[in-house]
């Protein structure tokens, strides 16, 4: 089953704050909904772990995601995969990063994914559903990094 993505969010960073925390494992260890342990096994490559729950079927995921074609500080490319009790996937986004007037910045993205095994016998509609909300947890998570008390936190750490 094919998923297709794509928007933009505004950001209240600058990009290359921004840019850096697109590329810090601990940063999207905590922005990635069910993200367990993120593990670099070489450079722009990590390891992933996660615990999803897609209607109302959950389950383990193990995957690698990799970084290429990057342009510091503005663009980059993601390819995911992996498999797991839910069943099976992989894809590709790209995300571009245009500062804005304010300090913030825009971030925009489009990719591509292929499903198969038990998650995708959700159906296409609950599956563009569940991806939206995804996508929705990480950028909240996200913009909590940057945020007064976030940055408090992380600095007496």
């Amino acid at each position: 089953m094919k998923l297709d993505i794509s928007g933009s969010e505004v950001i209240a960073a600058p990009v290359d704050v921004l840019w850096k925390s697109l590329n810090d494992p601990a940063v999207l260890t905590r922005c990635i909904p069910g993200c367990k342990r993120m593990i670099e096994t070489s450079p722009d490559t990590y390891t992933v772990e996660m615990q999803l729950r897609v209607a109302a079927v959950g389950g383990s995921f193990e995957g690698e995601i990799a970084l290429s074609d990057k342009e510091p500080p503005r663009r980059c490319r993601i390819s995911v995969s992996g498999s797991g009790s839910l069943g099976h996937g992989n894809g590709e986004a790209h995300f571009e990063i245009t500062a804005q007037d304010d300090g913030h910045s825009l971030l925009s993205y489009a990719g591509t994914g292929e499903i198969g095994g038990l998650v995708a016998g959700v159906g296409q509609r609950i599956l563009s559903g569940v991806s939206k909300h995804l996508i929705g947890r990480f950028f909240t998570a996200l913009r909590q990094q940057f945020e007064p008390a976030a940055q408090a936190a992380g600095a007496r750490n």
